[in-house]
């Protein structure tokens, strides 16, 4: 009887040990990664039929994995004056696309103009999210609202009021 006891103690030690070890996995690297999105600035007017000019740092204490981009319409479910002709000849824009060019460095400077907003996409507000993984899986974002305009002075002027 007295070693059924000593199993189910030891048993149960075990199992506690087991379950207290996995929890503690974030002994690790748990510091997300920096994100210095320089370009677009906040509320930057992007212009349709063109590409994004994107200029960011990023870096991390232990390593760097990948960056994503995304973009997304903000729209509200109000338009300001826009006929429904002029939006069944557009398609809301998105944009989503991993890079995974930075695995293993601590930092890097990234410039590029990949991202092009096509001819037909809807003017409007939309968000541009950009987010960074580190090599622990730790992950930052940063988000800025942008403007999709077709670049005609009437159509910025309308959006001024």
């Amino acid at each position: 009887m007295r070693t059924k006891s000593n199993l189910l103690f030891l048993a149960t030690i075990i199992v506690s040990i087991s379950l207290f070890t996995s929890c503690n996995d974030n002994d690790g690297d748990t510091t997300p990664p920096v994100i210095n999105l320089i370009t677009p600035a906040e509320g930057a007017v992007l212009t349709i039929g063109s590409p994004v000019e994107l200029e960011m740092e990023v870096s991390d204490n232990e390593g760097l994995k990948s960056y994503k981009i995304n973009i997304h319409n903000a729209f509200d479910g109000h338009d300001h004056d826009k006929s429904l002709k002029s939006q069944e000849e557009t398609i809301a824009f998105s944009y989503d696309k991993v890079w995974n060019d930075i695995g293993g460095l601590k930092e890097a400077k990234i410039q590029h103009a990949e991202i092009f907003i096509t001819a037909n996409a809807t003017p409007g507000k939309y968000h541009l999210i950009v987010y960074c993984t580190d090599a622990s899986k730790n992950e930052s974002y940063i988000a800025r609202n942008v403007v999709l305009s077709n670049g005609d002075a009437e159509e910025e002027h309308a959006h001024e009021h």
